[in-house]
């Protein structure tokens, strides 16, 4: 297998990577040319080293766009199978382990837990909604804000729980708790998929 082509994109890139401050190591992993082709074109440039910061930030973004293609790549697509094994690994991390119930503070991560047990074929009806908050929190903006986050009207968030203390950091809306009724059923398949998991997984 030949080396890659240098093209006129390639040398652009190069060049301009090499006067944000960047090494020679560093335009490797974003150019895709060996290092020998990267110093050819940049050995006679004169570098402002103060940038470095600049090209840090540059090879920052450079390098979250590649990784997104990458685990776009590698997860290779979400289907129901894909999803149990969300649910299992959430529940196994964050789960509580005598009933189907788990609280977090990060909404995404509770939308997803309760796209997953619909998936699993868990009814709207079954799931009842709890909030912990600061006590600076206003109660009324943190049931709208998990109102939207899990579909389910804010008139039925009733039970709210106060902490004492002020907001921390990412629990600007406090913590949500979804709670699964008559649940045993679908707490028990959750667990054993976890098992599942454990033992497959070598």
């Amino acid at each position: 297998m030949g080396k890659p082509k240098t093209d006129k994109g390639d040398i652009v890139k190069i060049i301009k990577l090499r006067k944000s401050g960047l090494s020679i190591d560093s335009i490797h992993r974003i150019v895709p040319q060996g290092r020998s082709t990267i110093y050819r074109y940049i050995k006679d440039l004169k570098v402002d080293f103060n940038l470095r910061g600049v090209g840090s930030k540059n090879k920052s973004i450079e390098e979250w766009k590649q990784t997104q293609i990458d685990a776009t790549r590698l997860m290779g697509g979400v289907n129901r199978q894909s999803k149990m094994f969300v649910l299992a690994s959430l529940y196994w991390g964050e789960g509580n382990k005598r009933e189907l119930n788990i609280i977090n503070s990060d909404p995404e991560l509770i939308r997803i837990f309760i796209l997953c047990l619909k998936e699993l074929g868990i009814i709207m009806e079954r799931l009842k909604i709890s909030l912990r908050l600061f006590e600076d929190i206003n109660h009324q903006e943190a049931k709208v804000f998990w109102s939207k986050v899990t579909g389910i009207d804010q008139k039925k968030i009733t039970s709210i729980e106060t902490i004492k203390g002020k907001k921390k950091g990412k629990l600007k809306y406090g913590m949500c708790r979804v709670r699964v009724q008559k649940s045993r059923y679908y707490f028990k398949i959750i667990m054993n998929m976890i098992d599942v998991i454990k033992k497959d997984i070598r």
